[in-house]
């Protein structure tokens, strides 16, 4: 709770972002995301006068930047313990949840836009995985993959994590992130010249 009594605008986007990561973004209705805050529904209109598209995207805002922290933080011993810190965050947030959170990244991108606007929340979106794919090529290219190279695996990387994050979902299992964690810790050993 902010010290004025009500809630702080950051925990109605962490719920928001929650909320979305659960049901949706079209699911997610200004009233609900109030109520999974438990902030008023006055105060949520307050701080998003622009109503749910101005909410969304900054919620989808703050998920990319939360999982930019924790990969960057962990990118710092390099690329598989990166690739370990991404995968487990993913693994955490499911198997957490019971298996009925996932990315509101990825709940935001694969929800059809209304025609002829890209709107903000599906913008925010491209930006956040972009930002992951940059600190994933960054952190190969330092430690030696051409470019061309980094860039793909970060791509690889963002792109199986994200799939097997909404597989682990549907099958109530965190077996696809486990599966897919063994392959690419296997892939980027190789593309570093190490043993898996």
């Amino acid at each position: 709770m902010a010290r004025t009594g009500g809630p702080s605008r950051e925990r109605i986007v962490a719920g928001a972002a929650d909320l979305i990561s659960r049901r949706g973004l079209n699911a997610a209705s200004i009233r609900e995301v109030a109520k999974h805050a438990e902030a008023p529904l006055g105060s949520t209109y307050h701080y998003f006068p622009e109503g749910k598209q101005q909410l969304a995207t900054e919620a989808v805002r703050y998920a990319g930047t939360a999982v930019g922290r924790v990969l960057s933080e962990e990118l710092g011993a390099g690329p598989v313990a990166g690739l370990r810190a991404f995968l487990a965050l993913w693994r955490g947030i499911v198997v957490d949840s019971d298996f009925r959170a996932g990315c509101p990244v990825l709940a935001v991108s694969v929800e059809e836009p209304p025609a002829d606007e890209i709107p903000p929340a599906l913008a925010a979106a491209a930006e956040a995985f972009e930002g992951w794919e940059s600190l994933l090529a960054e952190s190969l290219g330092e430690h030696g993959v051409a470019p061309d190279q980094a860039a793909d695996l970060a791509a690889l990387v963002v792109a199986s994590v994200e799939g097997a994050t909404a597989m682990c979902r549907a099958r109530h299992s965190a077996q696809p992130l486990d599966r897919i964690a063994r392959q690419l810790e296997t892939v980027i050993a190789a593309a570093l010249g190490r043993p898996a």
